[in-house]
């Protein structure tokens, strides 16, 4: 059960392959993501001293009068990665023109996972391409649903 979902990725990147990762959270922000809170639209995953974080991700506390006072809610939020899989993703985004992309967080178990994908970034005319094939196929749907 997806929480929280990147919609923007379909129509910004191309993805080449995904993967899941866990991510080191404070209680109150366990809680906010739990109750649907939470945007990674603009968030990104950078690799750095051999660990990876999630950068720009605007997570707000469960109830902002009991935060701490120093709470940040676009903090550097490190990823929980094997070294196999760091070095995957560090050999990935070298190449240029590579990103890492949040997808969605979810519910895992009683754990908090983060889906990520090694993406390439659209040209202008993939994304025309892009949204003239999705509003084609909404127009199929309609003619084939008046047709019954």
């Amino acid at each position: 059960m997806s929480l929280i979902i990147n919609r923007k990725y379909g129509l910004k990147y191309e993805v080449l392959e995904k993967m899941s990762a866990g991510i080191e959270l404070l209680g109150t922000e366990v809680k906010s993501l739990k109750d649907g809170h939470g945007v990674i639209d603009a968030a990104y995953v950078i690799i750095r001293g051999g660990e990876a974080y999630l950068v720009n991700a605007d997570i707000p506390a469960h109830q902002p009068k009991n935060a701490p006072k120093d709470y940040d809610r676009l903090r550097n939020r490190r990823l929980l990665l094997t070294k196999k899989e760091l070095n995957q993703l560090g050999g990935n985004t070298s190449q240029k023109g590579l990103t890492i992309i949040p997808l969605s967080v979810y519910i895992k178990g009683r754990k908090l996972k983060l889906d990520i994908a090694i993406a390439k970034g659209k040209k202008k005319f993939d994304k025309r391409e892009t949204i003239k094939k999705r509003e084609t196929a909404k127009n199929i749907e309609r003619i084939i649903k008046e047709g019954r």
